[in-house]
Parts: C-alpha cells; sequence; structure tokens
C-alpha cells in the first residue's frame, strides 16, 4: 500500500510483497493467463514467461485490466490473441483499448486481439473452462473452472462478495479452490476470511487457497487457518497431473 507503514507493508516476508492477483496456466496443447492487472509485465517478466496462446478476463477493473497492451509480444509471436470475456467486460476492454481494438495501424508488433465473448462453457486446448458469475458488490462478473479429462482441477474465484448455491454445487469437491479472502474485517465488494473459510467448508475442495489478499493479512495468519487452507503468494505454482 503506497505510504503504508503497517506490519505487512514493513514485513521482510517476500511472501507479503503481493502485486495484483492473476494466474498463468500451462498445459501441454497451449498456455493462457486470466487477467492482466496492472503489474502484468513485471509478473511476466519475473516468472519468465516466454508464451501466452489467449486471455481470459474475470471482469474489467483497473487492477485487472491495465497492463492488457503488455500482450503485443504474445500477439505478435502468434499473430493475434485471442480475449475471451463477458459481453460486458468485453465492452469496457473495447472502449478503453480502441487503439488496439479499432485500429488501422499496420504496425506488425502492435496488439491485435481477437475477441470471443464468452456466453457458456469453452475450451483452451484439453482445458475445459466454465464461466461461475458471482457478485462482486453490485456487479456480476466471473469466475472460471477449470477442468481436464473430466477432473474439476480448479475453481477460480478471485473476486466475489458471495458465492451462491449453484456455483457451489457446481465446483463441489474440486481438487483446489483459489477464493477472494481480502481480510478479516467484512468488506462490501470482497469476501472476508471467515466468509471465505464458510465457501470453502460448502465447496469441500481438496486444498484453498486464498488471494486478492489487502494489506491487513500477514502471510503469517496461515497458521491459524484450518488444515488444507493456505494463503497464496507471488510466484506460487501448483501442478495437476
Amino acid at each position: 500500500m503506497i505510504g503504508c507503514d503497517c506490519e505487512v507493508c514493513r514485513s521482510q516476508d517476500p511472501r507479503d510483497q503481493r502485486l495484483r492477483s492473476s494466474i498463468y496456466v500451462e498445459t501441454p496443447e497451449c498456455s493462457f493467463v486470466v487477467d492482466t492487472g496492472t503489474d502484468f509485465r513485471t509478473q511476466a517478466l519475473r516468472e519468465n514467461i516466454r508464451r501466452v496462446d489467449a486471455v481470459v478476463f474475470t471482469h474489467s477493473h483497473t487492477d485487472h485490466i491495465m497492463g492488457f497492451d503488455d500482450l503485443r509480444r504474445f500477439s505478435h509471436a502468434r499473430g493475434s490473441m485471442p480475449v475471451y470475456a463477458s459481453a460486458e467486460t468485453m465492452r469496457d476492454l473495447e472502449r478503453v483499448f480502441q487503439f488496439a481494438f479499432k485500429t488501422s495501424n499496420p504496425v506488425p508488433y502492435y496488439l491485435k486481439p481477437e475477441p470471443h465473448v464468452i456466453d457458456g462453457p469453452f475450451k483452451l486446448g484439453e482445458t475445459w473452462i466454465t464461466p461461475l458469475p458471482v457478485p462482486h458488490g453490485d456487479s456480476i462478473v466471473n469466475g472460471y473452472l477449470f477442468a481436464r479429462a473430466g477432473q474439476k482441477l480448479v475453481a477460480y474465484l478471485s473476486d466475489c462478495s458471495a458465492v451462491p448455491r449453484a456455483i457451489v454445487d457446481l465446483i463441489a469437491g474440486v481438487k483446489v479452490l483459489i477464493i477472494d479472502a481480502l481480510r478479516d474485517k467484512p468488506h462490501p465488494t470482497h469476501l472476508s476470511v471467515k466468509q471465505a473459510l464458510e465457501v470453502a467448508a460448502r465447496v469441500g475442495p481438496g486444498a484453498t487457497y486464498f488471494t486478492h489478499i489487502a494489506h491487513e493479512l500477514p502471510q503469517s495468519a496461515e497458521s491459524r487457518l484450518p488444515p488444507g487452507v493456505h494463503i497464496a503468494y507471488d510466484g506460487l505454482e501448483l501442478s495437476f497431473k
């Protein structure tokens, strides 16, 4: 947090030094990123990302889209960049990044988005991606369920203030639940730690990781969480076989 001297902002634990929330998914067939936040360039350089075949957006808040233009490196490598988003989010992307969506500039290394409006489950390589509409304050945004070979591998709910029963039923028993847990104190547009734990108990995942964490929640708080519940950190890698 800019200008803050709290415990987390002064922490020497590198896991407390957090950038904006997103995930990079690498499969045998293709690789893609979910959200391109303000820190996307820094994250891609840090993790030595060399390939992005598509981008999937949860919603159009600035902390999830403002690194969009840095996809140009990957767009140039493959000729275009498939962009998957809800109709509302796609409209916002087209408005904010008109220079990319509506350009007549022939420069080959400019970003060339290839829009795909999400209206149901879709496939990237052999990964089925099912949108999970959840409330984020007064808005409805998408989380996603990632499945392969009939296995529910990851449910990603980075921004939500509640999780409807239908979504809980859809992701029940998932191997990993990655879920919004902003802080202990309630917030109007995000889940608190207590609320996230309640959702996890209903879903019954193999493991739970908290994400989209504010500076009120230190990494050390993981010690008071139930078994199988973790606080995610930048650079965390999860592998599935």
